[in-house]
């Protein structure tokens, strides 16, 4: 603790110029347990880039951090490119347009071009940047769907995607030499600005996004003929203006707002946890259905790289999750392409290993191939990549997670909460000329493939205690796996940081072909099986059920009881 308070001292000599740190630091003084969540580690720079709550301390999202992750950054290009430049882009947070322009102002007085919009920006449009300006990086300042409190900091690679670990750890390296009080270099924006070092992004990259975009559509004519009622939420994000662009250029005529979050706040004041994984981020929409009743609701995150649905069906509205979207659209992308004779010779696809494996047997019905890859959207993008330098990248279908998140072409290699909502929307009104919902098209794929109940489990465990605690649940568990769960065998165990697949009747162990990631799998009979792993973004641990059952009712109880064997495991509630 001695040292923790000797960081704390520093802090309230270095700061003294700026008002709101040292507010918040003679507030805790005195208090060692609020001193030391700030100041017990430093926020980690991974290929998530950086995540924390915003305040003041080594352990929070501020000027300092991030000055010193972006010096760090800056160091990094600057000594593997003669000449480099990064796009930046930002979402509706609180402080996310400052700490842009302190990114901008950082790169610019490292000689390193910064190309900024000078608006909030969806994720995926930065990415698309990185791609068309031909940058060697790029920054996006948004926690995604966190609270409030939270802000973030991801970095991207050349391709377009975030970082994977041998350059996110190469950087953390650069970081981790800059001291964040003396050794960032800076100069104004304004005077970068004059230099020619920073640019704002023109329109003209925006207009070329969308035309990505409206490329998309399978159905252009289904759309512009379509009653189909949508009532969207942009959560006081980024996702209002190229949201609604896109539905209206491509033919969309019923589709209201929900007003109290429409505007950009990152406050998120109807929605303290802006997530559309959530049933209360579409309380506000469903109270704008007594008056307009829609066949569908959507909802993005503040960065709009994720999009929820919640569809009418049978006068009620049903929450579709990740899982569920990620089947729909596997299938109706496969089913309308081959109906308009479009559909490549060699469809492929690709999904991070803890979303649903019904998407195999879709995909399969339509010859796709279907790979899996580790959790992260970046192994998506590096997926397409691989794709581009064999020439296939036109055979590319669909990339998605369970976590809401969904890529549909290649204009960008991270989630596309814009074209995804496009792609709903399309969907939707497709099956509604069928007089089907999309519930009910579920429904059809679940009698046809099986019925599966996919769950998430969360445990959260803050602080530095909880970081510990996180470690321990881990290493526990990886040390004595279970022989069984919910009264079924344990056929075989993964171990993705091993490297491992042991077949627990034989012993038999195989190499996974992934790389290295803190995650334990376990397969059970009947297509059953259990996931945990900690999140890479939030103190959490999380946990994927696969329920496989005769019906609904019958899969439902199977996932239910294999997630209460897992909490028994785990020794979590």
């Amino acid at each position: 603790m001695n040292n923790i308070k000797s960081l704390y001292e520093l802090w309230l000599e270095k700061t003294k110029d700026n008002k709101e740190i040292q507010d918040e630091l003679l507030a805790v003084k005195g208090s060692d347990d609020e001193i030391l969540d700030r100041f017990y580690t430093n926020l980690e720079f991974g290929t998530a880039g950086l995540r924390g709550v915003l305040g003041a301390g080594t352990n929070r999202m501020n000027t300092y951090t991030v000055c010193q992750a972006t010096q760090g950054l800056a160091d990094y290009l600057n000594g593997k490119y003669a000449s480099a430049s990064v796009a930046i882009g930002y979402d509706s947070r609180i402080k996310s347009d400052i700490f842009s322009k302190e990114c901008a102002e950082v790169l610019a007085a490292n000689g390193i071009k910064a190309y900024i919009y000078p608006q909030l920006m969806p994720t995926p449009f930065v990415s698309f940047a990185v791609m068309r300006l031909k940058c060697q990086s790029g920054i996006v300042i948004t926690a995604s769907h966190n609270p409030s409190k939270y802000n973030g900091y991801k970095c991207y690679d050349p391709a377009g995607y975030q970082m994977t670990e041998e350059a996110a750890d190469a950087v953390y390296e650069c970081i981790r030499k800059v001291d964040m009080f003396d050794g960032i270099k800076r100069i104004s924006f304004d005077e970068g600005v004059e230099k020619g070092l920073i640019e704002f992004i023109g329109n003209d990259i925006v207009e070329e996004f969308y035309a990505h975009v409206m490329a998309r559509p399978i159905n252009p004519e289904l759309i512009k003929n379509t009653d189909l009622k949508v009532i969207y939420t942009p959560l006081n994000g980024t996702g209002r203006v190229p949201v609604t662009t896109v539905l209206e250029r491509a033919g969309f005529k019923n589709i209201k707002m929900v007003k109290e979050q429409e505007m950009p706040d990152g406050s998120f004041p109807t929605c303290p946890y802006p997530n559309p994984e959530i049933k209360q981020v579409f309380e506000c929409g469903l109270k704008m259905t007594e008056n307009f009743k829609a066949d569908l609701m959507l909802a993005t995150d503040p960065d709009c790289d994720r999009v929820g649905i919640a569809v009418l069906n049978k006068d009620e509205y049903v929450l579709l999750n990740g899982n569920d979207v990620g089947v729909l659209l596997t299938d109706y992308l496969l089913r309308a392409k081959k109906e308009k004779g479009i559909l490549p010779e060699k469809p492929v696809m690709t999904k991070s290993f803890v979303s649903t494996r019904l998407v195999d047997k879709v995909a399969a019905k339509y010859g796709c191939e279907c790979h899996d890859v580790l959790t992260g959207f970046k192994y998506v993008g590096e997926f397409i990549a691989g794709l581009e330098k064999e020439g296939r990248d036109s055979d590319f279908i669909m990339g998605f997670e369970e976590s809401y998140g969904y890529l549909i072409g290649t204009h960008a290699k991270d989630k596309d909460g814009v074209a995804a909502s496009l792609m709903i929307c399309e969907m939707a009104a497709y099956f509604k000329e069928k007089g089907k919902t999309l519930v009910d098209a579920l429904e059809d794929i679940y009698k046809e493939f099986g019925y599966y109940r996919n769950k998430l489990y969360n445990f959260v465990f803050e602080g530095a205690s909880g970081m510990v605690k996180m470690k321990e649940i881990m290493d526990t568990t990886r040390d004595n796996p279970p022989s069984e769960l919910a009264g079924m065998k344990v056929l075989k165990v993964q171990d993705f940081k091993a490297g491992t697949e042991t077949d627990t009747e034989t012993l038999a162990s195989s190499a996974l072909p992934f790389p290295s990631s803190n995650v334990l799998a376990y397969g059970l009979p009947g297509g059953n099986f259990a996931i945990v792993r900690p999140s890479g973004t939030e103190p959490k641990i999380k946990v994927y059920i696969t329920g496989c059952g005769k019906n609904s009712a019958d899969a439902e109880k199977i996932a239910d009881a294999i997630g209460e064997s897992m909490k028994l495991l785990l020794k979590v509630n």
